[in-house]
């Protein structure tokens, strides 16, 4: 029999022999026992096409029409926001490759994808880092603020996500899911460590103040919303990947890797909608003002 390896963005590299004698079988029929999890896995995958797509083409749309008045992050979200869109491409051969074909040459394609997306938390940390540095250390980072650093940073994110892309396109590297393990559960210890130190920075009130200022306030719950979403998103695959051990090859392979990924992949609509969502109003509350700032007596 084949010897076969579970890697953690695909169900596995190589397909085991059927013992039963029936030859290659689709993933699909593979995991017939539990087809509610590829379904509900599935579903995900097309939200995040037909959402994901034009959400993150909006947010590219608005970061370079707005560029002369960005914010020093901007930079990462829009590196994000094309893995993103690049990543929201793949649901149609997926669907097909879970369900209709048996060929292991998709797998090449799909890997990459994955890959692409697995180092997707990168690009977040560097956003919660700017965010933690420009709240906690705010003098240090206005110093840093007009430096090429952030460029060079998203240079080096996009080198390490490609060479890792690359490296599991290949699928042959021993013990390589160890790499998105310990990928993840870092990116996730640091962006939790950011968010919570910003919320206990914005908690502090003012001398002389009890209550927190509106502004503080705001900033203390968007960031709240972030917190919860990164939870949300990346909590699975942490909680879940370490202890792989603990679960059956069936059930793992089956069921766990598809809830865990379904949760993490679906962060490519959510983050995009966030932005969008502080972005937006914001674009249209200027748009009234700019018009009639021609002509004082414009009833417009």
């Amino acid at each position: 029999m084949e010897v076969s390896y579970l890697n953690f963005s695909i169900l596995y590299i190589h397909k085991p022999a059927n013992s039963s004698g029936r030859g290659d079988i689709t993933v699909y029929e593979e995991c017939e026992d539990m087809p509610e999890v590829l379904i509900f896995y599935l579903a995900l995958q097309f939200i995040n096409m037909f959402l994901g797509i034009p959400a993150n083409l909006m947010v590219l749309w608005l970061l370079h029409k707005n560029k002369g008045d960005s914010s020093t992050s901007d930079i990462f979200i829009f590196h994000l926001a094309i893995l993103d869109t690049f990543f929201c491409l793949i649901p149609p051969l997926e669907l097909a490759n879970i369900v209709f074909l048996t060929t292991s040459s998709t797998w090449y394609v799909l890997r990459f994808f994955y890959g692409v997306k697995d180092s997707s938390p990168l690009f977040l940390s560097c956003i919660c880092m700017d965010r933690y540095m420009a709240v906690l250390h705010p003098i240090t980072f206005t110093e840093l603020k007009d430096r090429s650093h952030r460029k060079v940073c998203g240079v080096v994110v996009w080198l390490v996500t490609l060479v890792y892309a690359a490296a599991k396109c290949v699928g042959n590297i021993p013990n390589f899911e160890k790499a998105f393990t310990i990928m993840i559960l870092a990116a996730f210890a640091f962006m939790l460590f950011c968010n919570v130190a910003i919320l206990h920075a914005l908690r502090q009130s003012g001398p002389g103040r009890d209550e927190m200022h509106p502004v503080k306030k705001k900033a203390f719950k968007m960031v709240l919303i972030i917190l919860a979403i990164i939870v949300f998103n990346y909590f699975p695959p942490v909680a879940l990947f370490p202890f792989q051990e603990y679960f059956s090859p069936d059930v793992f392979r089956c069921y766990i890797h598809y809830i865990a990924f379904g949760f993490m992949d679906i962060s490519s609509s959510i983050q995009p909608a966030l932005y969008l969502s502080r972005e937006i109003p914001r674009v249209l509350c200027c748009c009234p003002k700019d018009r009639g700032s021609g002509n004082p007596n414009d009833p417009r």
